[in-house]
């Protein structure tokens, strides 16, 4: 039997991103699921948790910061990468010192991203295992 595929959440307002991530990472053997808004996307965690989540940082209502914020004091724990397209340095540090696995700048390079999850679904299972050594 195989292992089921990992589940990404991509929580993107621009349409066009979320459908090219949507493909990007179905091709390469992922399951994707999209939401339009940091709210759609915290109250879906409740009925399925996602392996990672790839959150746009600049979006209407919840930023990707307040979304990063709200699963690291939730009891849920899974990697999370941010992604910009208006990169500033004080940012940069604000999102990886709330938590965040990654922070990649728009527009993404798809094997970069690739990888990038692979390093934060497996970095997160080693984690759990009990594995302290290992980079938060």
């Amino acid at each position: 039997m195989s292992a089921p595929l990992r589940l990404v959440a991509i929580v993107d307002d621009e349409e066009p991103v979320r459908k090219a991530l949507c493909r990007l990472l179905r091709a390469s053997g992922l399951n994707a699921e999209a939401f339009s808004s940091g709210q759609s996307f915290l109250d879906s965690i409740f009925a399925r948790q996602p392996d990672c989540v790839i959150l746009d940082l600049h979006m209407p209502g919840l930023s990707g910061l307040q979304v990063l914020q709200q699963i690291q004091s939730s009891r849920f724990k899974f990697p999370a990468i941010v992604i910009t397209g208006h990169d500033e340095p004080q940012t940069h540090e604000r999102c990886l010192s709330a938590g965040a696995s990654a922070y990649l700048r728009k527009p993404l390079d798809g094997e970069v991203l690739l990888e990038t999850i692979d390093r934060a679904v497996n970095g997160r299972a080693l984690l759990e295992k009990g594995n302290s050594g290992l980079p938060r």
